[in-house]
């Protein structure tokens, strides 16, 4: 049986489509089943099991032996919340428990981490673990992130095979219920419908234009490839970067959603709200090459591509991957 955490979530239940697509359906499926909105997320997907995420760490106690990989994509991923009490909880206490678990059971445990323990980018978006401690995030959720990150790497008993993933900014299907967490892709699309236009932020620094802002905006089709490679592959343990390894501008973004929608593009710019405007990214790219010398070879999806995909095979029916 293989787990899959934060399976009413947006990128585990695409990795779970990908695992079903491969044939594999003995799948224990971990969340907080509560919010109805999130159940058709997982409802056509193929699995054994569903299993409450506040339950999961006693049941795994006692089935381990019959798990054979784990992936831990579960995680309180607001960036607007600043309860550390929650973040410590959830991601940085709960990842714990089942990387002990999995160390002392030798299964194999793939957790995701996040762009977010980049902060500024000031050391740069290299996947290189001597410098986890340099790392400022911005936020809580970073920080719970990165503390685990720095956690791992110091650990001695390890599973036998650990790997984190950096995901950089994920759009795609099945991130319906995320509110104003959800990819600008998502919100630029409601927008064209609903008014006509798109509204970016002005940039406020002079070293960019405004919708110049730069990200690395990766399809969660590509991501959920990329975690069920390590599923048969055997990568060197470690940290790795998920993005696409190539940076775009939000109004290559805009503008891909419009062509998608056969609408001219029309967009608006508004100041960045004051209170983020100091903590925001101008600028993230993925250095993808560790995860290329691990292997990994297939190419990533452009953003035209992923954007036409997206919106014309599922935001325009409402449809989930």
């Amino acid at each position: 049986m293989i787990v899959v955490t934060g399976a009413a979530g947006f990128i585990a239940s695409c990795l779970i489509s990908r695992l079903n697509k491969a044939g594999l359906k003995d799948l224990i499926l971990v969340d907080d089943f509560s919010r109805v909105e999130r159940s058709l997320n997982y409802y056509n997907k193929s699995y054994s099991q569903l299993i409450e995420r506040s339950e999961f760490v006693k049941w795994f106690e006692i089935n381990a032996s019959k798990i054979k990989f784990v992936y831990h994509i579960g995680a309180r991923t607001d960036t607007t919340e600043f309860n550390r009490d929650i973040f410590n909880e959830l991601n940085l206490n709960y990842t714990k428990s089942l990387w002990q678990i999995c160390a002392l059971h030798q299964i194999p445990f793939v957790y995701a981490s996040s762009a977010a323990t980049y902060g500024l980018g000031e050391h740069g978006y290299d996947d290189d673990e001597t410098k986890i401690h340099l790392l400022k995030p911005l936020n809580p959720y970073g920080d719970s992130k990165n503390d685990f990150d720095k956690w791992a790497v110091q650990q001695k008993a390890c599973p036998p095979i650990w790997l984190g993933f950096k995901f950089f900014n994920v759009y795609g299907p099945n991130e319906f219920h995320k509110g104003r967490m959800a990819s600008v892709i998502f919100h630029s699309f409601s927008q064209i419908n609903e008014k006509g236009f798109v509204k970016l932020f002005r940039s406020h620094n002079p070293k960019y234009s405004d919708g110049g802002q730069l990200r690395d905006f990766v399809y969660v089709k590509d991501l959920a490839e990329v975690l069920f490679f390590t599923h048969d592959n055997k990568m060197k343990n470690g940290i790795y970067n998920l993005g696409s390894g190539t940076a775009r501008t939000f109004l290559d973004l805009a503008k891909a959603t419009f062509s998608a929608l056969g609408k001219e593009a029309k967009i608006e710019f508004i100041d960045t709200p004051i209170d983020i405007r100091d903590k925001y990214q101008y600028f993230t790219e993925a250095n993808m090459a560790k995860l290329k010398n691990a292997g990994y070879s297939k190419p990533f999806t452009s953003l035209e591509e992923g954007v036409s995909d997206y919106v014309k095979n599922y935001l325009e029916g409402h449809k989930y991957y």
